[in-house]
């Protein structure tokens, strides 16, 4: 019988995002991760979307459907009204996406701010709520200008971070905390809060801690250094996950994973994995940009593969990204002298001196 060798996507984007990408893909290598993989590519730069109006897109969307897996550079979004828009935002829609996954991590050698010391995830709804919404103004019997914009949310989406949420804090061991301002918004952000709470009842050994989303940024601030999970509305949580992130260090210190979903929004069914930075085009060309969140999302990616080599192959990216931080070997951005590509030839050479030492130990 012939091995199975799963599919990835690989949505190339623009300026210093396609180089990072590039440098992920130098990690992902069949040769370096000893897991085959066979790479579908889709052309999502800002060119080609406008060339495709936006044929690509759905295109690759459609394809990670059925893979299950893909890695995205990161896009630009053109702010010309009527131009081909975000990616991000038909990606998401078309994969019946539903959480974002951003955790915060100490990064070796860079002093974090807080007190925070384990991990903290934001797990945010991945649509509707602000984005997305539709917007108008009008003028008020005044003369004033008025504008509206009309959100919502589902209840089915509000199940799927919920319970997403209360997994993830069963299997870190986390406390689950913060959540909607439910006092203000009783019936629109007070549906998420039912969810929370029900999920609560579901998971009975976690430990839960809602708090209206003012009072968890302001007691983030405070914090004991335990690992928590925060659920989060699809604009609180882009807020959050920012800041949490600069807390301990760097946005480019943490992977970003747009989840899909079930019918029931019990399981993960479709995982694109990309960097939560943006294109940073004054770094394009340059060889100083820092690869770490992208490889690192190469690195998620591979536990959904649902393989023991993936497995092994993944823990040997995070650790392997890690351990050269300890060694302070960075990117100028964390304090380092290391090129980008240095970067990633470190990273890489560790990943297969583990692999190589594994493999004698349990073959």
């Amino acid at each position: 019988m012939s091995e199975y060798i799963p599919n990835l996507v690989v949505m190339h984007g623009d300026q210093t995002g396609e180089e990072l990408l590039a440098e992920a893909l130098r990690v992902l290598n069949p040769s370096v991760t000893r897991q085959p993989l066979n790479f579908i590519d889709f052309d999502l730069s800002l060119e080609n979307r406008r060339a495709t109006n936006n044929r690509v897109v759905h295109e690759a969307a459609q394809t990670t459907r059925e893979s299950r897996l893909a890695l995205k550079a990161a896009t630009v979004t053109p702010e010309i009204p009527g131009d081909v828009g975000s990616p991000n935002a038909i990606l998401r829609e078309a994969l019946e996406a539903k959480v974002i996954l951003r955790i915060g991590r100490r990064i070796p050698s860079i002093r974090p701010i807080g007190g925070v010391y384990a991990p903290i995830a934001i797990v945010r709804m991945a649509v509707d709520d602000a984005y997305g919404a539709k917007e108008w103004r009008e003028l008020g019997e005044n003369g004033d200008e008025i504008a509206f914009r009309t959100s919502k949310v589902s209840r089915l989406t509000c199940r799927a971070v919920a319970e997403f949420t209360f997994q993830y804090a069963q299997r870190t061991r986390a406390r689950v905390f913060g959540g909607p301002k439910f006092t203000v918004s009783p019936v629109y952000e007070g549906m998420f809060k039912e969810e929370l709470d029900a999920a609560s009842q579901r998971y009975g050994d976690v430990a839960y801690q809602p708090l209206l989303i003012d009072a968890t940024f302001a007691l983030l601030l405070q914090t004991t250094g335990e690992a928590l999970v925060i659920p989060a509305l699809n604009r609180d949580g882009d807020l959050l996950s920012d800041m949490v992130l600069q807390m301990y260090g760097s946005i480019a210190g943490s992977e970003s994973l747009v989840l899909g979903f079930n019918e029931t929004a019990s399981q993960v069914t479709t995982v694109m994995a990309e960097a939560p930075h943006g294109t940073a085009p004054a770094l394009q060309g340059k060889n100083i940009a820092n690869p770490m969140a992208m490889i690192l999302a190469g690195a998620a990616l591979l536990v959904y593969v649902g393989t023991s080599e993936a497995e092994r192959a993944s823990r040997a990216i995070y650790e392997s990204v890690f351990e050269t931080l300890q060694a302070g070997k960075a990117t100028p951005d964390l304090g380092g002298q290391l090129m980008m590509s240095e970067f990633t030839n470190e990273v890489i050479r560790r990943v297969e001196n583990k692999l190589e030492v594994w493999s004698t130990l349990n073959p």
